[in-house]
């Protein structure tokens, strides 16, 4: 094992933040034996401040790194800066607790949590010395594999990966390290493996299965190539979150990283159905923690980190079951430590004076609601299933609780917006803006009110109603946000919105097939990376990545698909049943609502993973 310390320090002196490379911090994980133990690289595409952020890989570090037979070490993308230096003096990508060179490592897995993130997969695997193609590796290569949301359609990164792993991490992740321990000791080949891990539910290997085109490029057929492979691949969850693996410590990073606090993950699942989300898909059916789990394990993450603030993680953090009960306990254990409880993800139809109470006890933190869409049209067509008196009703709660500043998202770009539907973004904000004003002098808090206006584009995302949409092209995008700002008359509202060009891109990769491989690779060799950050986009190389490769990215993009299409990513089981989002996709167009999950269960088939709420 050739060891680049030295060159390495030298290294960090000529960084701007070289506390993003140093590891040694609270509560991570070093073992000495590291060539005696199954090793496994948790590579996260993005600079350390962002990885360090994300829950899911701080459950999965610590659970493998309890296993006495394994090792697991983190690895971010490195900063343009240390980049140049690594390149300049000839030094691999390295793992952050150990320095040890990623190629070394018997797996290097990658999350996948955004799709402009996969050109730093390539960056990092070029960076590591590993072949970029699974074709290419030989049998002394280490495995490369991927998870997170954008696995579920890892068509564009199947010519790079080695397998995917689909769903929540803490069983199937033990079961494939137990393979490959098994493997090892079988002293077999690559493939041996490949086959082996194939059989474990929620492992897919895309070299096991071939795809076929028909001549106007859309896909034919996906079926499987070997014998014992299956057809669809089923996702993996946890169907008791009480029995699975609790994170209750957390590595303190020495540096600010983007959300810098304890997070106490209540539920995974939504039980609400909007129609472009993703993630509400995904993660179907709703399980919850129990509020006597929560509190143990809230109480282990405040004596072994330190933190002054704790949030509550869920994909609709008010519609835990048992909330109020849970923030009362948590205050009793905060209150006096002056611990800072967080809860994003609020929903404005079941905002309470109370809820807002509790969670300014200690301190009073920002409040941001998602109305998605500016008319009551466009958000019944979304199933948002929430209304403006909810949005004005909440508002006025906030700012007679003390509150003057208020975010909102939304979205530019649904299916079926008309121009009304964007000059309703800036009239819904005016109206918040004139339930503060209406509220007697001495009740509300300060004399001037900010409502800060956010858009993204909206990206079709496969397993959702709205993935045989197009997405609105970049110019009309533009418009759109043009025309929203000019709606605003106020200075009280102040506006942000995403790059539309980003927003195509995403759109791009997220309906992607295999042909898109080889540009991921061509756009990283013409420097693309980091391309999810302003400064270091750059469209055009993307477009000459496209041209040089002889794919037209507006396929992926811009076209409406027929029901009866194959999809990319047909061959995967979520649970929920592609006629399901047929239907929802019909109700759309039809202006027809869906109640959510505990009001009528709509028979989506996610009840099938069993251990949800649904009730089929």
């Amino acid at each position: 094992m050739k060891s680049f310390e030295s060159k390495f320090e030298v290294c960090l002196k000529k960084v701007q933040k070289p506390a993003r490379y140093i590891g040694n911090e609270f509560n991570s994980v070093h073992k000495e034996n590291f060539s005696d133990l199954v090793s496994f690289a948790f590579c996260f595409p993005d600079v350390y401040e962002v990885g360090m952020s994300h829950l899911g890989m701080k459950i999965l570090y610590h659970m493998m790194n309890e296993r006495t037979d394994t090792v697991c070490e983190r690895v971010f993308a490195p900063w343009v800066d240390m980049e140049e230096e690594l390149r300049k003096n000839d030094i691999p990508l390295l793992s952050l607790e150990s320095h040890i060179p990623v190629s070394e490592f018997d797996i290097v897995g990658f999350t996948l949590q955004y799709e402009m993130s996969y050109s730093n997969v390539i960056n990092m695997l070029d960076l590591a010395g590993i072949p970029l193609k699974s074709a290419d590796r030989g049998e002394d290569d280490a495995f490369v594999c991927a998870g997170g949301p954008c696995a579920y359609n890892g068509e564009p990164l199947a010519d790079v990966v080695d397998f995917f792993i689909l769903g929540e991490g803490e069983e199937v992740n033990n079961e494939i390290l137990d393979a490959y321990k098994e493997w090892k000791n079988e002293n077999g080949s690559r493939l041996n493996f490949l086959v082996k891990i194939s059989a474990i539910e929620g492992v897919y290997v895309p070299a096991f299965y071939d795809v076929e085109y028909n001549s106007d490029c859309t896909v034919k057929s996906i079926k499987p190539n070997r014998d014992g492979v299956p057809e669809m691949v089923k996702k993996r969850i946890i169907k008791h979150l009480d029995d699975a693996y609790v994170l209750d410590k957390m590595i303190v990073p020495f540096m600010d990283i983007v959300h810098d606090r304890m997070t106490l993950e209540i539920f995974r699942g939504c039980i609400r159905g909007c129609r472009f989300c993703q993630a509400g898909y995904l993660y179907r059916p709703v399980r919850e923690h129990s509020t006597e789990k929560l509190l143990d394990i809230a109480q282990k993450l405040i004596d072994s980190t330190g933190y002054e603030e704790m949030s509550l993680s869920s994909l609709s953090t008010s519609d835990f079951t048992c909330l109020h009960q849970l923030i009362d306990g948590l205050l009793e254990k905060t209150i006096d430590k002056r611990i800072n409880l967080s809860l994003p993800s609020l929903r404005v139809d079941n905002f309470s004076m109370e809820l807002m109470e509790k969670v300014q006890t200690v301190k009073k933190s920002g409040l941001t609601f998602a109305p998605e869409a500016g008319t009551q049209r466009l958000r019944d067509v979304i199933n948002k299933n929430v209304l403006e008196e909810d949005l004005l009703r909440t508002s006025r709660i906030a700012f007679e609780g003390g509150y003057n500043r208020i975010k909102l998202y939304f979205m530019i770009g649904l299916p079926t917006e008309m121009e009304e539907d964007v000059k309703g973004i800036a009239e819904l904000a005016q109206k918040v803006i004139d339930v503060f004003y209406s509220i007697p002098k001495e009740v509300r808090k300060g004399r001037s009110v900010t409502v800060t206006v956010s858009t993204s584009s909206f990206v079709p995302k496969p397993f959702t109603p709205f993935q045989w949409e197009p997405q609105n092209r970049i110019e009309t995008l533009i418009e759109k946000q043009k025309l929203l700002k000019d709606s605003i008359k106020t200075k009280s509202i102040s506006y942000n919105w995403h790059q539309s060009h980003v927003s195509f891109l995403e759109a791009v990769f997220a309906k992607g097939d295999r042909r898109l491989a080889d540009v991921l690779i061509a756009a990283q060799k013409k420097g693309c990376k980091f391309d999810g950050w302003d400064e270091h986009f750059d469209y055009e190389k993307w477009l000459e990545a496209f041209r040089d490769c002889g794919v037209d990215p507006e396929f992926y993009a811009y076209r409406k698909i027929d029901h009866n299409e194959v999809l990319p990513w047909d061959h995967i089981d979520i649970g929920v049943k592609k006629e399901y989002l047929m239907k929802e996709h019909d109700r759309a167009y039809e202006g027809v609502t869906t109640p959510s999950c505990r009001e009528k269960c709509m028979g989506c088939g996610a009840a099938s993973f069993g251990g949800g709420v649904c009730f089929e």
